[in-house]
């Protein structure tokens, strides 16, 4: 089985593809170093159809975000001749962690009520799941 569940906060602002969207997520890890901290992983997501639209729509750099996905690796040569290997979450689904403020679109998007106006969905349509 190749399932990951990973929730944290992305570094940068989703960065919109063709058909995808790719973003890093910092989760932090449940343990403190030697000097009493807690350390993160950054971890890079790329999900895709109607899942890629709401990332790039409603999260932004410092939202926080729980994912559902599996590993996916690969490798391609670079433009010097060497093997590069990488490693990324294929996202299968999103939720929304945090307060409305955290997942604010980029857009203006609350309402007259101050909830936040998301988009209207078939039910086949859904992307959580």
């Amino acid at each position: 089985m190749n399932k990951v569940e990973i929730v944290g906060a992305l570094v940068r602002d989703p960065q919109e593809g063709k058909g995808s969207t790719r973003f890093t997520v910092a989760a932090q890890r449940n343990f403190k170093n030697k000097e009493g901290n807690y350390e993160a992983d950054f971890i890079n997501c790329v999900a895709f159809g109607k899942t890629a639209e709401i990332v790039n729509k409603w999260f932004k750099k410092g939202s926080k975000i729980g994912v559902i996905g599996r590993i996916n690796t690969g490798s391609y040569t670079n433009k010097d001749g060497n093997k590069v290997y990488t490693t990324d979450v294929a996202v299968e689904s999103i939720e929304f962690i945090g307060s409305k403020s955290d997942s604010q679109s980029k857009e203006t998007a609350s309402g007259e009520d101050g909830f936040m106006n998301l988009p209207e969905v078939e039910d086949d349509e859904m992307i959580f799941k």
